[in-house]
């Protein structure tokens, strides 16, 4: 089974906005000319190594890889005992709860499940509870442990975990941006009655085709969002498609089962074209370094250096297909070792052993 969710498709084009920056300079006085000459060498230089930034970890090594888990990860009762045994788990909460204005602790170790398994609270709780297992492995293992991570990656909203700890986002600003990116996906949900549904036991090419047949069917739109493993993939569309998925997908293409996921919408398609702009906006507020290991993008399953082109990623990132089974594939293609699961469930652990039996994973659970 496949918890696993995120993004859906809109009826209204995306109206990309890009923020370019103008500059003029008033050259009224020698020493304002040399200062303005200054400023544009600098500018030049900055410019030039940002656009040449962003190939830094084409060469990066897969030897430890720490993977963070995505929305459906979270169960009530999770960070109950990490919070009493691991004292900077704890502060990691107490901080997010004062960002969020509720006690996030609490939803996640009592519930009701209902909230917290909604969008707008599930997204910032499974950043949290990651970046306390992080917490909980430099306690139990020392700094060396954390220091052993040669790449990070995430599933779904996993890669802002992966990106926090990679150093490319501050923890408050995680916070910030996944409230705001499961407000945003939630407000595009509401508008549409979209869904997503997992098909257990087919290849992707034939999923392709049961996508389709459901479309053709339903006179809706549905389409491979999570691409996680041969033999397991989540499907994102309108509910009409959805439903037909769920209908035919035994009976006219043998799969093994499919199963309707908890989720808000059909993520990681352009229905979640609305929460775009929105999310965009807030990632405008934050600022993104660059990483000080490769983090591998879901959008292309390649790892970014460039902090412009990061943001750009995320904000695609909600209305692209969640390239996990791609991203792996790159993984070992680099020397891949040994993976960490950093965070609530063994979803990542699964999914691994399933691309191949042969990899090495440990947990870290909360």
């Amino acid at each position: 089974m496949t918890p696993f969710a995120s993004t859906m498709i809109a009826t209204v084009a995306l109206s990309a906005l890009k923020h370019a920056a103008a500059f003029q300079h008033a050259a009224s006085s020698p020493t304002f000319a040399r200062r303005g000459l200054l400023r544009m060498a600098t500018d030049a230089a900055t410019t030039s190594s940002t656009v040449a930034s962003d190939s830094d970890f084409d060469d990066f090594s897969s030897k430890v890889s720490f993977m963070f888990p995505g929305q459906g990860a979270q169960f009530v009762g999770m960070c109950d005992e990490v919070c009493k045994t691991v004292p900077a788990a704890k502060a990691l909460f107490d901080e997010a709860s004062a960002i969020l204005g509720y006690d996030l602790l609490d939803i996640c170790t009592s519930g009701p499940k209902e909230k917290l398994d909604s969008t707008v609270v599930s997204q910032p709780a499974i950043f949290v509870a990651s970046m306390a297992a992080v917490e909980k492995l430099r306690m139990e293992q020392g700094q060396d442990a954390i220091d052993a991570a040669t790449v990070a990656m995430g599933l779904s909203l996993g890669e802002y975990s992966a990106l926090c700890f990679a150093g490319a986002i501050s923890f408050a600003d995680g916070v910030k941006v996944t409230k705001a990116r499961g407000e945003a996906m939630q407000a595009a949900s509401d508008a549409i009655d979209t869904g997503m549904v997992s098909v257990i036991g087919l290849s992707k090419d034939v999923v392709e085709e049961l996508c389709k047949a459901a479309s053709e069917q339903s006179g809706e739109k549905v389409q491979i969002a999570n691409l996680l493993c041969n033999g397991n993939y989540a499907v994102s569309g309108h509910m009409k498609a959805c439903d037909k998925v769920s209908e035919i997908a035994k009976p006219d293409f043998k799969a093994r089962m499919t199963v309707k996921l908890a989720v808000a919408g059909a993520f990681h398609t352009d229905f979640m074209a609305p929460a775009v702009e929105s999310l965009r906006s807030v990632l405008d507020t934050i600022e993104v370094k660059k990483p000080r290991i490769p983090v591998v993008s879901n959008v292309d399953a390649r790892p970014h250096s460039d902090p412009a082109t990061i943001k750009e990623l995320l904000a695609k990132q909600v209305t692209s297909p969640v390239l996990f089974e791609d991203s792996v594939a790159e993984l070992m293609k680099h020397d891949f070792g040994r993976a960490v699961e950093l965070g609530p469930g063994k979803v990542i652990a699964g999914v691994l052993k399933r691309i191949d039996k042969t990899a090495e994973i440990s947990n870290v659970e909360v």
